[in-house]
């Protein structure tokens, strides 16, 4: 019984590609020196000390920089090439991190994210393309998962490594650690990896892929955008507030905030695939199942409203990761297959950049009504966000009923 189970997860991973393969572990490289992020906000308070609502400026900046990235990625994706791009983006923002450690402003900083997340971000857009240029069609969205899988291991092994790091050398070592993997990462990629220029699958000879004449036309499609934005603000509080909320409550050190994100990373891991296949063979509602993530994460958001017990941030932590497991890997999909050929990189640009609001409102929207209100106040309200989102995605799913279109449906 349990060498079935095993083969039966195992078989999750075959049919792969070998570009998809080498994606995979450029990206857990990079992941696993991800370290700033889950710690931003903690450096920026605790050893930067500045206040609330400058950290949530700084964050603003941050978010805003991911949207042009975002949108400048999608667009030269589509002019000269996914492959450019991505090398340009994670090469430059390797330098870019060595450098940022040195600026210790409030407006140095606001400037320097800002151009950071411009660099950075426009890496995203692209490597969405390359999945679909590098994956077999029928492997589309099990690649994406993989990629994922990568992501999500990687945010296993950085963030407990990540507070060991601060805890003994300082946040210095954390941007020098993270710059030199997104080096690394890219350098294996441009050695092991040919650039492919075209993509043969997404057009009228596969049955299933959609073709639309403008996304802007597309009334399901920016209601389920509002949908993944309202999931990324909820799931981007865990980098945020949250951390914030650990130590001012609960008296947590940064290697136990790493330790709940690591809970997070591994249960990705062992159970996201398994669930992407399930969907898949059962031919599930995308849109419905993302609904359902956004319904989870909001469980997870009320749940904060308990502040006496500290096991209950393990309760949430569980509760988040299961939203995060049904949102993002079928959203990606989603997006993806909706893009008409040649305009991938706009597609996953606009998709891409809904979660750059995400950046935005998650930290300004959160940091301001702690600053004023309080933790409680800031739960009840992403929390009723949630429940928004969760009623977009049924709303979606009753427009789309009336198409034919095979992927909503």
């Amino acid at each position: 019984m349990l060498k079935t189970a095993f083969q039966r997860y195992i078989n999750n991973f075959r049919g792969f590609t070998r570009e998809i393969w080498i994606l995979t572990f450029i990206t857990f490289i990079n992941r696993a020196g991800t370290m700033v992020l889950p710690f931003l906000s903690k450096y920026l308070k605790e050893d930067l000390h500045f206040s609330y609502s400058q950290v949530g400026w700084i964050m603003v900046f941050f978010g805003s920089g991911s949207i042009i990235g975002s949108w400048l990625g999608g667009k030269l994706s589509d002019k000269i090439g996914f492959y450019k791009i991505m090398i340009f983006s994670l090469f430059t923002t390797g330098i870019l991190l060595f450098c940022i450690q040195f600026i210790t402003s409030f407006v140095g900083l606001c400037i320097g994210m800002f151009v950071l997340m411009i660099i950075a971000d426009m890496f995203r857009p692209a490597m969405f393309v390359s999945i679909g240029a590098y994956a077999k069609p029928e492997n589309r969205t099990r690649a994406l998962t993989l990629v994922r899988l990568a992501i999500n291991l990687g945010f296993a092994a950085g963030p407990a490594l990540g507070g060991l790091i601060i805890m003994t050398i300082g946040y210095n070592g954390l941007f020098w650690i993270d710059g030199g993997t997104c080096i690394i990462a890219i350098l294996f990629f441009w050695i092991k990896v040919k650039e492919k220029k075209k993509t043969a699958y997404r057009d009228k000879a596969h049955p299933g892929e959609i073709l639309t004449h403008s996304v802007f036309k597309d009334k399901p499609f920016w209601i389920f955008l509002f949908s993944c934005m309202v999931s990324g603000i909820l799931f981007f509080q865990i980098f945020t507030t949250i951390p914030l909320y650990h130590k001012e409550q609960f008296n947590l050190t940064e290697f136990k905030t790493g330790l709940l994100l690591t809970l997070n990373g591994l249960i990705i891991f062992f159970m996201e695939m398994p669930l992407v296949s399930y969907v898949e063979r059962n031919n599930i509602s995308k849109v419905k199942v993302v609904a359902l993530g956004c319904f989870f994460m909001a469980v997870s958001l009320f749940l904060m409203l308990i502040n006496t017990w500290a096991g209950i941030l393990i309760i949430m932590m569980m509760f988040m990761t299961f939203g995060e497991m049904f949102a993002f890997p079928f959203s990606n999909s989603v997006a993806l297959s909706r893009a008409p050929k040649g305009h991938e990189g706009r597609y996953m640009a606009i998709y891409t950049m809904s979660f750059s609001l995400a950046h935005i409102f998650s930290s300004k929207i959160g940091m301001e009504i702690i600053d004023n209100f309080g933790y409680q106040m800031n739960w009840f309200v992403m929390g009723t966000l949630g429940l928004l989102g969760m009623l977009a995605g049924i709303w979606v799913f009753r427009l789309i009923k009336q198409e034919t279109k095979p992927l909503w449906t």
